[in-house]
């Protein structure tokens, strides 16, 4: 097949069978260390192992997840079409003044004191001591109260 291979067929047999020795001796000095230090071995692998492991748990248990709920949401809406009729009485029985309910309206509109002292053509400690009759009357502390409990009692609408 080769014939310059047969005047060189000791040399290859000779690689040949070194190789196979050399391999021969890895394989014992490998076994050698397996043996001896196995126990190292095992702890080692286990340490890698559980290493492992807790890199990835972390990960599944750090990782940031977005939810996204949607919800519709129906809110009906009831238009009273009554025209708003003011109870006098309670009016009455409360003691409101007249421009305590001037004041009392303006208030609902989301006015200022100084807004409201402008459009009543009135000095702003003036309005302040009508808001606070007003507050002493419905018994309420704060101007949005004052004005919740107006509403529900029809003294404005």
């Amino acid at each position: 097949m080769f014939p310059e291979l047969k005047k060189y067929k000791s040399t290859i047999l000779y690689g040949f069978v070194l190789a196979f020795l050399l391999l021969l001796v890895k394989w014992l000095e490998f076994r050698f260390v397996i043996v001896n230090h196995s126990l190292e071995i095992y702890i080692a692998i286990i340490a890698l192992i559980f290493t492992a492991l807790g890199i990835w748990l972390s990960k599944k248990l750090t990782k940031l997840k977005t939810v996204i709920i949607e919800k519709e949401i129906v809110k009906e809406i009831v238009i009273d079409t009554t025209e708003f009729i003011q109870d006098k009485k309670t009016i009455e029985n409360l003691n409101i003044s007249k421009r305590e309910l001037e004041v009392l309206d303006l208030m609902s509109k989301g006015m200022s004191n100084q807004e409201i002292a402008d459009a009543l053509f009135v000095s702003i400690p003036t309005i302040k001591t009508h808001s606070s009759k007003l507050f002493e009357k419905l018994e309420v502390s704060r101007r949005t109260q004052a004005v919740e409990k107006a509403k529900r009692l029809r003294i404005i609408p």
